[in-house]
């Protein structure tokens, strides 16, 4: 048997930054969900276990980033905001809606972590 051996690759996997910026610059509403979905994560996990800061301001950074994810969603979703009754309709049937009404609601109320769990649980199973 001969021993046919592959030389080794000149090229190694490199990580390919332009094409992350294009990526970025063509969607950047979807890289921005993403980004506040993680810091969203990150700071629900402060709340539980606070140990970079207070988990009181933990609790009121994951609903405002709940909120802001659920206003930018209905950006994609409506588009252009016009007065009208047909909007208005289009708005509360919508149910990022109803998640950026939840967030603004629970921002008056001392925390919970009952309301912590529900948003997070929301994002899992709207993702799997």
């Amino acid at each position: 048997m001969s021993d046919t051996t592959s030389p080794p690759s000149s090229n190694p996997r490199t990580l390919n930054i332009e094409a992350l910026k294009a990526h970025v610059l063509s969607h950047k509403i979807d890289c921005a969900l993403w980004a506040i979905r993680i810091l969203s994560l990150f700071f629900a996990l402060g709340y539980l276990i606070p140990i970079f800061g207070s988990a009181y301001n933990f609790y009121y950074k994951v609903l405002i980033a709940n909120a802001a994810i659920s206003a930018l969603r209905l950006h994609q979703r409506l588009g252009r905001v016009s007065l009208s009754r047909e909007f208005l309709a289009q708005l509360l049937t919508e149910d990022s809606c109803h998640y950026l009404f939840y967030s603004l609601i629970f921002l008056y109320v001392p925390p919970f972590m009952c309301i912590l769990f529900l948003l997070q649980l929301k994002f899992y199973l709207k993702h799997t």
